[in-house]
């Protein structure tokens, strides 16, 4: 009975979904010729409440949801860097991507290529700065589906064999329908359902965690003393000093990279104003607090002596949800993180598309395609991707897509220089940013393979530990801050500017919002 109970209630969260998406096309205006805008960026019509519901969607995904308890049940206090590397976030959305929303809406640029071929005037740097998204959104798509996996699995409503596999199909088909015909207006739509179902059900989860151990010390407690019978090095509730620097590195590099990803800034761009992206920079820190105890919640499984199996870590607060809580709230918490999954998976699509077709299609294939014409590619992109997505978990292993999601964060971080650092700069030349970027890209491949997949490398004869994708970072900036010396003496000419930025570190008041405008 608690069985059929809480398949019931999954089932009614993923079909109020599936209904919300469907009203997603009332939110269009019916006035508006099609256009790349409207599709992808919602024609850029959000207010605050719709803007906070799918960025914070998009930014916390289900995976993240079962990964970072994942790693607090098996390693401890190192899981919690996703905690100060989301609030980091927050003020850098707030003067990030701010300018680039102001810049973006001045120009109609719809993606940050778009807006690095305006500022340096270079078809190959845009080029490879929507190459680099496209390639690190890709498994990072592909960890929705697994996220979605590992908690129907745990919680028992996933069937083995191809009965799974078709659950999988169908949930995504619904998703790749309502995306296709209304673009981002649907997850936006659906992460207020999204929103309500996870702060609901954590709230639950967390009540009945504390009321069976009696208190956050006792979780804590009991906790620790599993922890110092593992065996692992560096499992402790507490970090040791030598693995400070690897998550301080971590958080930084983290936080950097994640206002570079596509799908982030197609949700920051939907934004009706930046004042709207100003008052949901500082409201996001409420979804770091929802991650946060999530995180609490992989040290309840721990202390409650949950049995992930082996390598399937994230499992554990999903086991820990079907122990603990009745049938139709444990079914509530899997359609709550499946949901959770549906969002970014749409998000993510779009902007993989709406970056190929606007820098790959119309810049090197057809430019003079009409804006119907671009919506129609887009649509098809979108498609493809999610369908290569769930190609994707199907043919390969779990950990595969992992690596390659660790390595994606590597090589979005690469593209910084161009994209944020042009925000207030443009003296950077774009030959000498390629070579930064590519010398970039190697050494943080190099690096991430080199320890085994591993994000974190040593340095010092193994005395140091730090972020890989910082350290190609800086690498990535001395090449391009060197390279545009030489070339700068040598008179190598640079493209024409087009987006009015200055070219030094100086801004203006805008007359429009009081605020600090490019």
């Amino acid at each position: 009975m608690a069985n059929a109970a809480m398949t019931a209630t999954f089932l009614a969260v993923i079909g109020g979904a599936s209904l919300l998406a469907v009203t997603a096309r009332r939110l269009r205006p019916a006035d508006r010729l099609p256009s790349l805008e409207g599709w992808a960026l919602a024609d850029r019509s959000l207010g605050p409440v719709w803007t906070w519901l799918l960025l914070g969607g998009t930014i916390f995904t289900a995976y993240t949801f079962t990964a970072v308890p994942g790693l607090a049940y098996g390693n401890g206090a190192p899981a919690f860097f996703a905690v100060p590397y989301t609030v980091i976030v927050c003020p850098l959305a707030f003067v990030l991507l701010t300018r680039l929303w102001e810049v973006a809406r001045r120009h109609g640029y719809v993606t940050a290529g778009d807006f690095v071929r305006g500022r340096y005037g270079s078809a190959p740097l845009a080029l490879v700065v929507a190459l680099t998204g496209i390639l690190a959104t890709m498994p990072y798509l592909a960890l929705q589906l697994l996220g979605i996996r590992a908690v129907l699995t745990a919680g028992g409503v996933y069937p083995k064999g191809a009965a799974g596999d078709l659950v999988m199909v169908a949930l995504f088909a619904g998703l790749a329908v309502a995306t296709y015909r209304h673009g981002l207006r649907a997850p936006a739509v659906i992460s207020a359902l999204k929103a309500v179902a996870v702060f609901v059900s954590l709230t639950a989860v967390c009540w009945l965690v504390l009321k069976r151990f009696g208190g956050p010390g006792a979780v804590f407690e009991g906790a620790a003393a599993r922890l110092s019978g593992t065996g692992v090095e560096g499992s402790a509730l507490l970090l040791a000093p030598e693995q400070q620097p690897a998550y301080a590195t971590l958080a930084l590099g983290s936080a950097l990279a994640l206002l570079m990803y596509p799908h982030v800034l197609t949700a920051g761009f939907a934004a009706d104003g930046p004042r709207t992206v100003r008052k949901v920079a500082v409201a996001l820190p409420a979804w770091t607090g929802l991650l946060a105890l999530f995180g609490f919640l992989g040290i309840a499984a721990l202390a409650s002596g949950v049995r992930a199996p082996e390598g399937g870590a994230e499992a554990a607060v999903p086991m820990l949800v079907d122990r603990l809580m009745p049938g139709p709230l444990a079914g509530l918490v899997f359609g709550a993180i499946t949901v959770g999954a549906l969002v970014p998976a749409a998000v993510m699509s779009i902007a993989a598309a709406t970056g190929f077709v606007r820098n790959v299609y119309v810049e090197y294939f057809q430019p003079t395609a009409t804006p119907k014409r671009q919506v129609r590619i887009a649509k098809v992109v979108s498609l493809t991707a999610k369908v290569g997505a769930v190609a994707f978990v199907f043919g390969l292993r779990d950990q595969d897509a992992i690596n390659l999601q660790l390595l994606g964060g590597v090589w979005i971080l690469q593209i910084f220089p161009a994209v944020a650092v042009g925000l207030f700069t443009g003296r950077l030349h774009p030959r000498a940013l390629l070579a930064g970027w590519a010398v970039g890209m190697v050494t943080g491949t190099f690096l991430v393979v080199r320890e085994g997949f591993s994000s974190i490398v040593l340095l010092g004869g193994g005395s140091l530990e730090i972020y890989a994708g910082l350290l190609a970072l800086l690498l990535n900036l001395t090449v391009a801050v060197l390279g545009t010396t030489v070339l700068e003496r040598l008179g190598v000419p640079r493209g024409a500017d087009a987006t009015d930025l200055p070219s030094r570190l100086t801004v203006r008041r805008g007359p429009e919002t009081g605020a600090s405008n490019p």
